[in-house]
């Protein structure tokens, strides 16, 4: 079996090549938390002070404290509608970048919901578009920590192919105002993102429709043996 077809001998070679710049702590020895105080509680998030220990190679405890920004996981979904070749597009407010920015549906996830159901419930919430699950496609594009450094915020990415949905009422919060529409591949990868979640599923659908276009080329006839 090929070495990263077996992710844990993989990751075993890839730590001993890093081991070799190792300042003193052992990396393969769980940090340790100390204390944690919340500090901040918000309406979305909070945020929680504390001190971890970081084991060196002699046994002995290393202190470092950290602010973490503690947030429910999210959905991101990039949304195909393959009977015209088209994608959801939104334009909403986003404090972080102080833009009215475009992006893709998304939002958080319920205590106790799947990965799908929240995708879904955030997709009719904000688009008014209730996909036909029977004839639906997804690509799991993976599951990415927003910012590790500062935020336990875990974004479940996708790509939606949809064979046929309906269109109903949008229904926001109270606080909530986001614009949809439906727009070519084309014009998609013209626009200006600024969300990574959001480009990691666009970037993945790029690549998927690269691959589809070499099979197409691939198998039509040529005029020359």
């Amino acid at each position: 079996m090929p070495l990263r077809n077996d992710p844990d001998a993989f990751e075993r070679r890839i730590d001993r090549k890093l081991n070799a710049s190792c300042d003193g702590i052992d990396m393969d020895v769980p940090a340790r938390q100390v204390s944690s105080e919340t500090v901040y509680t918000g309406a979305v998030f909070q945020v929680d002070d504390a001190v971890i220990a970081l084991k060196d190679r002699q046994g002995a405890e290393h202190t470092i404290r950290r602010q973490i920004l503690r947030h429910a996981p999210c959905v991101v979904m990039l949304v195909h509608d393959m009977s015209c070749d088209r994608y959801l597009i939104e334009r909403e407010y986003r404090a972080g970048s102080d833009l009215f920015a475009y992006g893709l549906p998304a939002g958080l996830m319920d205590e106790g919901e799947s990965v799908l159901d929240a995708a879904l419930r955030e997709l009719a919430e904000e688009t008014g578009v209730v996909p036909d699950r029977n004839a639906m496609g997804i690509d799991h594009v993976g599951d990415f920590y927003s910012s590790e450094g500062m935020s336990d915020e875990l974004a479940h990415i996708m790509v939606l192919h949809l064979g046929s949905f309906t269109q109903t009422e949008r229904h926001f919060d109270a606080d909530e105002h986001v614009e949809s529409a439906w727009i070519t591949w084309s014009d998609l990868t013209a626009l200006h993102i600024t969300s990574s979640n959001s480009m990691l599923a666009v970037q993945h659908e790029a690549l998927r429709r690269l691959i589809a276009q070499h099979a197409d080329d691939d198998n039509k006839p040529t005029l020359f043996a």
